[in-house]
């Protein structure tokens, strides 16, 4: 007896549809350029990234310590909570960024790095951290 016989043919099943998802989605961005699909399946605006900038870190971490404060609401759950422990770390983060980037910042620089810290280490105060 030969193996053909007592062995039948392996029939090998390939998936063509993934690929066939993969090009219809590459062909739709290409269409629309800007529009990417959200992790939930809907389509997504992108949103063009902003330079980096020192002004653009340091805003940033303004926001967060601003938003631990409470003096903004959390854009997840749209509430202002109060992490003091969260707006210490903002803080002394902006205080480490001005002492390692001393004489290598523009006036602009300077001033809204000062006023950040300020302005949070006020805040910070007067709730009592």
């Amino acid at each position: 007896m030969s193996n053909d016989s007592q062995n039948p043919e392996k029939k090998i099943i390939v998936d063509e549809d993934w690929k066939t998802r993969v090009e219809a989605e590459r062909e739709a961005e290409k269409q629309e350029p800007g529009v990417a699909e959200s992790p939930a399946g809907g389509p997504q605006q992108k949103i063009p990234m902003p330079p980096p900038t020192l002004s653009f870190l340091i805003s940033t971490l303004y926001l967060q310590g601003a938003m631990a404060l409470g003096a903004l609401p959390n854009p997840v759950t749209q509430k202002a909570e109060r992490r003091l422990d969260q707006a210490k770390h903002a803080i002394d983060l902006l205080a480490m960024l001005q002492e390692k980037t001393e004489g290598h910042r523009t006036t602009a620089e300077n001033e809204e790095l000062e006023s950040a810290l300020h302005e949070l280490r006020m805040a910070y105060v007067g709730l009592g951290g």
